[in-house]
């Protein structure tokens, strides 16, 4: 078993798990740049592979060993942890200890847009130019996504998208489109509340565009697991997913963010990866 760990994610928590790993004997990776968890992922021995830190950092091993019998374990200590809080996986590194130590191992679904995998979740539109300018900030930790997500919204407009998911199509303008493995951004923030997954499907919400006024509603029915519910809100199901636009723009997978063209294509790779979760 090794522990893969990215220096610059946890928030100041990262030196205590350090410390507290190798205290108790485990065998501590630390990365040296974008990437690099997913070569010491791919070329490690070791059956158990632990990432130490956001869903970045996870996407990044877990792209290493998917498609093997290697097993994923996750200790989060990231800015959102999306995919750990979905799997029930504890933000307290000693309780995520016991998952990996005590878990039960279960196959997990993996996705591709545009053939970049991804675990959790994936999108265009409001998130997507948000996670750009988070990134660009130089900035981590939640506040400092919000305070992107508020300057954004101040000037965004929305765009008219062409919609094909397992042969039925339509035209759509929206706010945001999210294509979710998980059912979280992050921070229990559920923009997909009904994904499973290991289902061997995704799960695709499409948001009207709203105003300022509905935001305060639509948080809370965001933070609750209810967005479904909501009017400006359209969910759907799929395994091949094509969104088309006129533009290009940006696009992001499990939070970090890449320049997308102007057709989107997102599919489904069932039981791609073991991952431990919690026994209970």
């Amino acid at each position: 078993m090794i522990f893969i760990i990215n220096p610059i994610s946890g928030n100041g928590r990262k030196n205590a798990i350090i410390a507290y790993l190798e205290k108790n004997g485990h065998k501590v990776i630390r990365t040296e740049y974008a990437g690099h968890a997913e070569i010491i992922a791919r070329e490690t021995e070791a059956e158990t592979v632990v990432a130490v830190g956001g869903d970045g950092t996870v996407n990044e091993v877990a792209r290493g060993i998917a498609g093997t019998s290697k097993t994923l374990g996750i200790i989060p200590c990231g800015s959102g942890d999306g995919l750990a809080l979905h799997l029930g996986i504890s933000r307290n590194y000693r309780t995520a200890l016991k998952t990996i130590m005590a878990g039960k191992t279960v196959p997990m679904d993996a996705a591709t847009v545009n053939g970049r995998p991804f675990f959790s979740v994936c999108g265009i539109g409001f998130d997507a130019v948000v996670s750009e300018r988070f990134a660009k900030s130089g900035k981590r930790g939640l506040l400092s996504y919000i305070e992107q997500g508020l300057k954004t919204w101040r000037e965004y407009t929305p765009d008219k998208y062409t919609i094909k998911i397992d042969g039925k199509e339509w035209t759509n303008d929206a706010a945001l489109i999210t294509i979710g493995n998980s059912n979280q951004w992050g921070n229990g923030a559920k923009i997909t509340p009904l994904a499973d997954s290991s289902d061997g499907i995704l799960d695709v919400t499409v948001a009207d565009m709203f105003t300022t006024l509905e935001m305060p509603a639509l948080a809370c029915l965001l933070m609750t697991g209810r967005l479904d519910r909501s009017s400006r809100i359209h969910c759907y199901r799929g395994k091949n997913i094509t969104i088309s636009r006129k533009t290009v723009g940006p696009a992001h997978a499990d939070g970090e963010w890449f320049e997308a063209g102007t057709e989107i294509d997102i599919h489904i790779i069932p039981g791609a990866l073991n991952v431990l979760v919690p026994s209970k």
